[in-house]
């Protein structure tokens, strides 16, 4: 299954939550930007949902960025996948600058995506937390605590396209993780889009004043 772009999933990814959560009541949905936007949109309004951010970021690996070691989200500390920490031959310790440049960068777009606003409530509702896409899971686990931190009555993980290892490991952290595919071998996300251009923070800016 290859999605024609972010939308397209979304609008299929809200169908499938619909026909398994039915109407809940209250939902809140918090997508991660930048690209959980434009999928998480189609969500909120098939479910009646408030649409809302949480924001993460990944901690790559020294010289390859886009290989997740480990995310932080919001204020909370920082996870880290020990397996992927192992490969690269990484320890926590050697990563605190990696860590302390991606923490001013989500400080930076905290800032820049919700300005005076404060960070969403999810205690006693429905939160569901919504991706473009799971490769590690590192980024959507980091959110998915900061989220758990925070009493949700319920916690869902929904992404049109996962890992199967990623969909695993996310199992245990959130109370239901909704995909709709899980392709073996997985390669990466993008690999799952006609279009995944990548967006920018006026695009999220555009998202969210919508």
């Amino acid at each position: 299954m290859i999605f024609a772009n972010r939308a397209e999933a979304g609008r299929a990814l809200a169908g499938r939550l619909a026909a398994e959560l039915g109407d809940p009541a209250d939902p809140l949905v918090l997508a991660l930007p930048r690209g959980g936007l434009p999928v998480a949109g189609p969500v909120a309004r098939r479910l009646g949902g408030e649409l809302d951010i949480v924001v993460a970021r990944k901690i790559g690996a020294p010289g390859r960025p886009e290989f997740g070691l480990g995310a932080i989200a919001e204020d909370g500390p920082p996870v880290y996948d020990p397996g992927n920490l192992l490969w690269a031959g990484a320890t926590e310790e050697g990563l605190a600058g990696v860590l302390a440049a991606e923490r001013e960068e989500l400080r930076r777009r905290i800032h820049r995506y919700r300005g005076a606003r404060p960070a969403p409530a999810p205690a006693g509702r429905t939160v569901i937390v919504v991706d473009d896409g799971l490769a590690t899971g590192v980024t959507a686990h980091a959110a998915l605590l900061w989220v758990r931190g925070r009493d949700p009555a319920r916690l869902i993980l929904a992404v049109p396209v996962c890992s199967p290892e990623a969909r695993d490991a996310m199992a245990g952290v959130a109370d239901t993780v909704v995909y709709l595919n899980a392709p073996d071998p997985f390669y990466a996300v993008g690999r799952w889009y006609e279009d995944f251009e990548q967006l920018t923070d006026a695009d999220v800016e555009n998202f969210i004043m919508c």
